[in-house]
């Protein structure tokens, strides 16, 4: 497995398109390196993985938030 993706390689694993990989790397929320006279992203593996780690973590978050909000009643 290679060390660093392409902003190509990212968009097809996470599934989107590479207009939302490119956003999410330029907003700082993907961390990313720019390499060569061209300035190509590139993202390391493991941060791409701390990423999707980190998107589960919030939506679990969101989720016991939610839960705390409108707890389920309980049947009598």
């Amino acid at each position: 497995m290679p060390r660093f993706l392409t902003l190509t390689d990212v968009a097809e694993e996470l599934q989107i398109s590479m207009a939302q990989a490119r956003a999410i790397v330029r907003s700082g929320e993907l961390p990313a390196i720019q390499i060569g006279g061209r300035g190509q992203w590139r993202v390391e593996q493991v941060k791409l993985d701390e990423y999707i780690q980190g998107l589960y973590a919030e939506q679990a978050a969101k989720a016991e938030a939610r839960r705390a909000v409108s707890p389920q009643t309980e049947d009598a």
